[in-house]
Formats: C-alpha cells, sequence, structure tokens
C-alpha cells in the first residue's frame, strides 16, 4: 500500500515537473530560470544542462564569486533578473537574508539535512561543505629550506614573507571565510592580531578563493590560503609532485556552500523545483565529475574518494550565524589593519 502511494505521488511531482517547463501554472508563459551559480563554469553548466533535460524548463546560468553575487542581488533587488543563488559560502546567504534579499521556501528534500547545514528561518540550505587548507609548492618550498606549513602558526615563518596569497575578505566569500575561521578559532582580538601579522607575509589578495592557485603552480608564490577541495582539483590536474595540500592542525573553519532563492525573481515556481533538485544526490553527485571535492550535504550523496584524506582532519564548531551577521564588521576591521 505504501508503495502505491508513494509511486503516485511521485509520477505527480513529476508530471508537474515537466508541466513547468511548457507553462507557468497553465498561463501559457514558458519557463525560463536564470540562476547565479558561485561554483564552477563547468561544473555550473553541466548541472544546468542536466535540469533543463529533466524538467523542459530552459535554464542559463551566470558564474560569479559569492562576493559578486551578494553585490549583484542587492543591486538588483527591486529589480531582479535571476531567481536562484546557486553556490558559495553561506556567510554571504546570511547577510542576504538579513537584508531582505532572500525569499523563504520549505523543500521536503531538505528534511534529511543536518540542522547545522541549513537556515532556521528556511531562507537557505546547504549543498555541500569544504574546509578551509593550505596548497604549497614543493619546489618553492625546497628553495626556502622549509615544509609545506600544517599550523596556522607556521604561516607566520619570515621565510614566508612575499610567499603567500589569499582571497580578500572583503571582496571574496571565501576570503571571508578564512579570515572569520580566524577569528573563531582564536578569539577577536588574537584573531585581528594574526591576521595583521599574516598580512606581513602576503604577496597578493585575490578576488577568487581560488585565485591564488595558479600563482602557487607556477611557483610565484609558495602557499595559498584556499578552500582544500580546490586545491586537490588542481594537485589532481597532474600536479601530485608539485603540490602538497594541508589542513592546519589546530583545526579549521569550513564553509557551507548554500543555495537560496531570490527574492521576488522571476519565475519562482521554476525555482523551487530546482531547489528540491539541487538538494539530491542525483545533482549533487555530479560535483566530482568536474573536480569539486567537497563533502555533500544530500543523504544518499557519495562523498568523493579524494577527500578521505580530508575526513578525519579538525574542525571548529563554526558559527555561521555570528560569521554572516558580523561579516560588515570584521571586513571593515581587518581592511584597517591590513591597509588593504
Amino acid at each position: 500500500m505504501k508503495k502505491t502511494m508513494f509511486a503516485v505521488a511521485f509520477a505527480a511531482l513529476t508530471a508537474s515537473i515537466f508541466a513547468l517547463g511548457t507553462n507557468d501554472s497553465g498561463s501559457g508563459k514558458a519557463q525560463h530560470l536564470t540562476i547565479y551559480s558561485a561554483v564552477y563554469d563547468d561544473e555550473t553548466q553541466a548541472i544546468c544542462k542536466k535540469f533543463q533535460e529533466k524538467t523542459g524548463i530552459k535554464t542559463d546560468c551566470v558564474v560569479l564569486g559569492g562576493g559578486e553575487i551578494l553585490a549583484r542581488v542587492k543591486a538588483e533587488q527591486h529589480n531582479a533578473t535571476a531567481s536562484v543563488w546557486f553556490g558559495g559560502p553561506c556567510d554571504s546567504f546570511i547577510t542576504a537574508k538579513e537584508q531582505g534579499l532572500l525569499a523563504q521556501y520549505t523543500s521536503p528534500n531538505a528534511a534529511s539535512i543536518d540542522a547545522k547545514y541549513k537556515d532556521p528561518d528556511n531562507y537557505w540550505t546547504g549543498i555541500y561543505i569544504g574546509y578551509v587548507g593550505f596548497v604549497s609548492n614543493n619546489n618553492r618550498l625546497a628553495e626556502l629550506g622549509i615544509k609545506a606549513p600544517t599550523t596556522w602558526k607556521e604561516l607566520l615563518n619570515p621565510k614566508l614573507k612575499g610567499e603567500i596569497m589569499m582571497a580578500s575578505p572583503a571582496a571574496s566569500s571565501t576570503g571571508y571565510v578564512i579570515l572569520a575561521s580566524v577569528l573563531q578559532l582564536m578569539g577577536n582580538d588574537t584573531g585581528f592580531a594574526y591576521m595583521t601579522d599574516l598580512n606581513k607575509n602576503v604577496l597578493q589578495y585575490t578576488e577568487r578563493g581560488s585565485g591564488c592557485i595558479a600563482s602557487v603552480i607556477s611557483g610565484e608564490i609558495a602557499v595559498g590560503v584556499c578552500f582544500a577541495h580546490d586545491a586537490i582539483k588542481n594537485q589532481l590536474s597532474g600536479y601530485q609532485k608539485l603540490l602538497t595540500v594541508t589542513v592546519p592542525a589546530e583545526g579549521t573553519g569550513y564553509e557551507t556552500g548554500a543555495i537560496a532563492i531570490i527574492k521576488n525573481g522571476p519565475d519562482q515556481e521554476a525555482a523551487r523545483v530546482f531547489y528540491d533538485w539541487a538538494l539530491t544526490a542525483e545533482c549533487q553527485d555530479m560535483y566530482q565529475q568536474y573536480g569539486a571535492f567537497q563533502f555533500l550535504t544530500a543523504k544518499d550523496g557519495h562523498n568523493p574518494e579524494a577527500t578521505k584524506s580530508l575526513a578525519k582532519s579538525k574542525t571548529i564548531n563554526y558559527d555561521t550565524a555570528w560569521a554572516g551577521a558580523t561579516r560588515s564588521t570584521n571586513t571593515a576591521k581587518w581592511a584597517q589593519l591590513t591597509g588593504n
């Protein structure tokens, strides 16, 4: 009996999804979903293509950094052109929620996701988790006479002066997760003092979270601070001997990559269909096909083999609510202290 009821319900849901591809609640208006994505371009395009094939809903994707998406959604709040925000750390989503830029939605597929990876008021839901880590160029480290850093403290080594790059906490959502992780691990005063000292060793702050990795590969710098899964993607692209990926032993923070529906965006019904699908293993299992090696939130998702070495890393109890609520204050203080 239960199987029969499930089959009927599933058939009804499938029919409603495919109906969305041709009209908007019977109005005859064709669905055209636009998504702002903060994940890799090839991954984004593949996910959008798969969704369009499954539902018939025409889907366009614009790939930007998480900070760029937040700025664009705010600028377009009275004339939204996109309906879904896909990927990037939830800290930016929390800021967007506070600014009234997101729509509430309770997806039935969110029920099985751990509460710490979703908004209590249903403004966003986590779709992956990624740890902050270090990526090092082994050749450059040998020239400097040091080993790959495995602690936050080791980044302050005077030999690393001008040898480190990371994303700007003010411009990049990845950079902000790094800053918020340090502040939560060390406490505000000690954390800001640490970031001020680290600034002395930083050659440049990038606008994108993975922007430092190319400079590490080229040997321009020795160490990049970024998300470990981004580093692993590059390491597995022919640089296994050149690159070492580590996670700070004192403890590290992490991003909860999220999805949200943009308030007043067009085609809200289609947006909800995409949101539901993004929380399934079918969608999330696609990530690793494009070198996105994060941990998954979907109940039946398959975490990539490449992340097994990271699974036992020590993480802090990263407070996403605090990080989002204090973003403006923290980035302003960081900019003042570092002059960036």
